[in-house]
């Protein structure tokens, strides 16, 4: 009778192939939603940065044109009249150089002034979490 007791014993020590299965299902699938999450919360960080980036750009902008009573001739002008320390980068596109702009109408009160920036958005074409393209935030 000893030796059955021992026996059964011996043979509950491990742990079951299903037992080891369900648990490495748990884990991938616990991986999955947090790489997820990971990947979500990157995107949302960057879009915050584009959205910040946009309305200091369109806030210089529009004190450039309060003061010079004309818009800048591109977002250089912006940094060379120290409107902005420098052009951001956009988050998307991690370059500093695919913004797209978009020039103002001539001004009927004032037919000699040259066409500026009077827009600024992003240059990436991909589309953010709610739906909108990055290119008409």
């Amino acid at each position: 009778m000893v030796g059955t007791v021992r026996g059964c014993a011996r043979a509950r020590d491990g742990f079951t192939l299903i037992e080891v299965m369900i648990v490495m299902s748990l884990i991938v699938v616990l991986a999955g939603v947090g790489l997820t999450m990971y990947t979500n919360s990157q995107t949302r960080a960057r879009e915050a940065v584009l959205s910040e980036d946009l309305f200091r750009m369109r806030d210089a902008i529009d004190q450039y044109y309060a003061d010079k009573n004309r818009y800048p001739a591109s977002l250089d002008a912006l940094v060379t009249d120290k409107y902005l320390r420098a052009i951001p980068v956009d988050p998307f596109t991690n370059s500093a150089d695919t913004w797209q702009t978009t020039l103002s109408e001539g001004d009927p009160a004032n037919p000699s002034a040259e066409p500026g920036v009077f827009d600024v958005k992003s240059g990436s074409d991909r589309i953010g979490l709610g739906g909108r393209p990055y290119a008409e935030w």
